[in-house]
């Protein structure tokens, strides 16, 4: 994306004026596209829509020669979707404070799967997949250490995994009714392909205290902590590009009924045919797997085996073409059982096709 515009510290006047030492900047990029989604026989009215996002980004040095950056995303019709403040240190790496737009600790890792356009599942139908976000949708602190050899190291805590994002300055975001208190993530993604030829490797887990005494129904029975995990290679070779992945996340119910975990797994494959234009194919899958048998709720007495899982399938073919600020794409979708329905009903069965123009500036 070009720059927009640049503004720079040290044009204020007056009393300012001695700041222009430290100078710092404001730099604004966007993008917008329209689009046109169809889902197979499925009268989905009026096809078109429209998306547009800003993305806001400060930066400034202090004196020993330290950065600091304010990123501010802005998304459609919403205040902000995302917002981060970080500190690059000189060799200690960076921290920031990010107000939990879900891609902190292992959160940017929930599908990184090579796509021409987008994951196989956010191409145009809804397929209500639950991802492995760790500590990332919550505010949190984030630590990235130095990259040796293109790896690095991630740490990310929060001191409430279950408050929501976007709390402002001075304020806190409430008692919440949820089971998640404190929680970590770590993360190390391996890019021994920078130095060595071999795979980018990453692997992460995220831990989450439950309290035990929250309301809810039975909550009280969770016997281990909230846990998740995530693990997934890609690999280049010249223009094409492989990756797969796998992650799970488990609830830490003991209460017959309730999820108990969620497992998911996904890969793609992209192939750069010259420098505008790509093509891809991906496919993702997602388990929901509930506590053991549960009792029926009409006699109290009879073991329900029905609905002990349910899954989620989704596929993409996608194509992307790119001259210069503009793109056009292509994705032909299918997602199955969307929203973990179920399998005994076709309302979760989505097919079709989204086609996008969009314009970078």
């Amino acid at each position: 994306m070009n720059k927009l515009t640049k503004i720079s510290f040290s044009a204020l006047c007056g009393s300012l004026a001695a700041m222009a030492a430290n100078a710092g900047s404001i730099d604004v990029t966007g993008s917008a596209s329209m689009t046109h989604t169809s889902n197979g026989a499925t009268d989905t009215g009026n096809p078109l829509g429209m998306d547009s996002a800003l993305t806001f980004k400060g930066s400034g040095e202090l004196d020993g020669g330290q950065t600091v950056t304010l990123t501010i995303d802005l998304a459609d019709k919403t205040a902000y979707s995302a917002a981060s403040i970080a500190l690059g240190t000189n060799s200690l790496g960076t921290f920031k404070f990010d107000q939990g737009g879900g891609g902190g600790g292992i959160g940017g890792y929930d599908d990184v799967t090579p796509t021409a356009w987008e994951e196989s599942w956010g191409a145009g139908l809804g397929a209500g997949i639950d991802f492995q976000k760790g500590v990332g949708s919550a505010p949190h602190i984030n630590w990235t250490s130095p990259t040796f050899a293109g790896s690095k190291l991630i740490i990310a805590y929060t001191p409430r995994n279950g408050s929501v994002a976007g709390a402002s300055d001075k304020t806190a975001s409430g008692d919440l009714a949820g089971p998640k208190l404190s929680g970590y993530d770590i993360m190390l993604d391996l890019n021994t392909e920078y130095a060595y030829s071999l795979p980018n490797i990453f692997i992460g887990g995220s831990h989450s205290e439950l309290d035990s005494n929250a309301p809810g129904a039975n909550l009280q029975k969770r016997t281990s902590d909230h846990e998740e995990v995530v693990v997934g290679l890609k690999y280049a070779i010249g223009p094409l590009t492989l990756g797969a992945q796998a992650s799970g996340e488990f609830t830490g119910s003991q209460t017959a009924g309730e999820t108990e975990y969620y497992a998911n797994a996904g890969y793609g494959v992209s192939f750069n045919v010259n420098d505008n234009l790509s093509v891809s194919y991906g496919e993702f899958r997602s388990r929901k797997g509930y506590v053991g048998k549960w009792v029926d709720t009409g006699t109290n007495a009879t073991w329900n085996t029905a609905r002990n899982m349910d899954e989620v399938e989704t596929s993409s073919l996608q194509l992307a073409y790119t001259m210069g600020g503009a793109s056009f794409k292509i994705a032909d979708n299918n997602v199955e059982n969307a929203s973990y329905a179920d399998k005994s009903s076709t309302t979760g069965d989505l097919d079709g096709t989204t086609i996008a123009l969009t314009l970078a500036f």
